[in-house]
Order: C-alpha cells, then structure tokens, then sequence
C-alpha cells in the first residue's frame, strides 16, 4: 500500500459510508436512494485496478467491506420505529455481497485487461453487480433463509406481488431486487465515461511524475 492508493481507498470509503445511510430513504417503490450511490463502488475499484493492478484493487475492496463492517455495527445498535436499523440477515447480506462481488469484479477485469478498454470495467461491473444483487436480496430477505435469523420477520417480503408492479406474480423482495439490478445496470454503462476520464487523468500524473 502506497500514498498513491489512498485516493481510491477514501472514495470506497466515502461510498460505502453514504450507501448505508442513503439505503435507509426510499426513492419511489421499489428502490432505495442508496440504489444510486453503492455502484459507484464497482468503478472505483476498476479504476484502482486499470491504474495500479488487481492487488491494490484488493485491498481497496478489503477497506470498503471493512468500513461496511463497522457501518452495520453501528446500525445493529440504533434502534428504528421496528427495531434496529441494521438487522443480523442484513448486516450478513451486505457483507457477504460486497466482498463476494468485488473481489470477482477485481477477478474479471484483470482477466479482460488486454482487450478494448471499455471490456473490463463493462463486463466485470455488469457480473459483479448481477452477483452483488442476487446475494444481497436471497439473504436478507428470502423466506427459505429465515433459519440465519429466526427473531427476524421477514415474511413482508415474501409478500407476492406482481412483478415491479406489471410483470409475472413474484415475492415483493424479487421485485426490490430486480429495480436494483436494473439501476446497476444502467448506471455500470454511464460509469464508463467517469471511467476513461479518470483513468485517463491518472495515467498521465503516472508519465509526468
């Protein structure tokens, strides 16, 4: 770890930190504002890994998902109108998720690295992001999970429900998971630009210095 990584580590810091307070104010339905901010994570590590290589990506990943640690800590101990704000399943979820998707993210990229320059960042983030989702929302909220958290009633969730409001009838966690993976999705395309300005910016301090 050098100075130079501390920019990146700061910025998962910063995101991982907003996500979990931002998580917790619903934006319309079916999403949360934190849905906006927590994939900013995946081009923060892609631009640590295009800059600097897989291992500091890694270890910017392990800093995020500490941070994110000491965030649910802290959330298990604030109580809301119907009990904490962070429970045991959540904390796992989130935990599990982010660590599990980044580091596959990290994986992905620097086995694209050769190619186009927009391959590794798109591909990486759109599986990382597919794998972020799919454990995130199975463990935090899926009825044939509530043995992790028995005192947890999660069974709101499981509550059927069309699809987003208009599709096939599916659990209301499906649908919650689904509206996040969509804006995962749209915005891993619009990180791309962010993506190639930044890497760019670095990689010429690189040559001048």
């Amino acid at each position: 770890m050098t100075r130079a990584h501390i920019p990146g580590i700061l910025a998962m810091a910063i995101v991982v930190v907003a996500s979990n307070i931002l998580v917790q104010f619903l934006l319309g339905q079916w999403l949360t504002w934190g849905a906006f901010t927590y994939p900013i994570a995946f081009l923060v590590t892609d631009v640590m890994n295009r800059v600097y290589g897989p291992g500091p990506a890694r270890k910017v990943v392990i800093a995020g998902f500490v941070v994110g640690v000491v965030c649910s800590f802290i959330g298990t101990q604030i109580m809301g109108e119907f009990g904490p704000l962070v429970t045991f399943r959540i904390a796992l979820a989130s935990g599990a998720a982010f660590l599990a998707a980044q580091l596959l993210d990290v994986a992905i990229f620097d086995s694209l690295r050769g190619g186009r320059w927009w391959r590794a960042p798109l591909a990486s983030t759109l599986v990382g992001s597919s794998v972020d989702t799919a454990i995130f929302f199975t463990v935090a909220f899926s009825g044939a999970l509530t043995f992790l958290e028995p005192s947890n009633d999660v069974s709101w969730a499981g509550e059927a429900l069309p699809l987003l409001g208009v599709g096939p009838t599916v659990p209301l966690w499906v649908s919650l998971g689904f509206a996040d993976w969509l804006v995962k999705l749209s915005l891993a395309l619009l990180a791309l630009v962010p993506f190639r300005v930044i890497v760019s910016w670095a990689q010429s301090r690189q040559i001048a210095a």
